[in-house]
């Protein structure tokens, strides 16, 4: 699978339990296979970001008009306030993302870029990937299918929080993190920290 959706939910105060059993008794959907549930916990707050695979650009697309015409995403709608899903095709160098037991926490970042520099991204990421990765996971990078802003979302699982920074610190530190070139492309930066919920095939 290179074709993947995030869909982040805005649930009302409490509720965390009530979503999760209806994404759980959702199942898949034709096309496409669940690969992570997680809850954020450093940043947004109140959000559930639930990331699947598709076997087709097909099933994509229906699993989208189907999301927006029953209007009752994960059979939870009551329990939401809001939601934004956005698709997304896997950086062509990288392997597909897999179902996997990394415990602690998951990092998403998602960087806005210039007009005509997401493939200079790529290129760069491609570089500078294997390095980044003796250090700690990735599971994912992707660049998004639609809005108006060109912007890529890449998802990183640590043990823990500290974890985290000492891994990062040190990338940086070596010099291999960030990719060579790749921050002048980037005009926006955005991090969230999620935990996994227990059902996650991701966690």
């Amino acid at each position: 699978m290179t074709l993947y959706d995030t869909v982040t939910l805005t649930v009302k105060i409490g509720t965390n339990a009530q979503v999760f059993e209806g994404i759980q008794a959702s199942g898949n959907q034709p096309g496409s296979t669940l690969l992570g549930c997680w809850y954020s916990d450093i940043g947004a707050l109140g959000k559930v970001m639930v990331l699947r695979g598709f076997e087709s650009e097909a099933a994509l697309v229906n699993e989208r008009k189907r999301l927006l015409l029953e209007g009752n995403p994960f059979r939870c709608g009551e329990f939401i306030d809001d939601v934004q899903a956005e698709s997304y095709a896997l950086f062509p160098f990288l392997p597909p993302i897999e179902p996997a037991v990394h415990g602690g926490i998951y990092e998403t970042r998602v960087y806005g870029t210039k007009l005509a520099s997401l493939q200079h991204t790529i290129d760069a990421w491609e570089k500078a990937v294997p390095e980044r990765t003796k250090r700690s996971r990735l599971v994912g990078a992707m660049y998004s299918l639609d809005g108006n802003v060109p912007r890529f979302l890449n998802i990183w699982p640590y043990a823990s929080v500290d974890e985290r920074s000492r891994v990062r610190a040190q990338a940086v530190k070596d010099g291999i993190w960030p990719p060579k070139g790749g921050p002048a492309h980037l005009t926006t930066m955005e991090s969230t920290i999620y935990m996994p919920a227990p059902f996650s095939p991701l966690r």
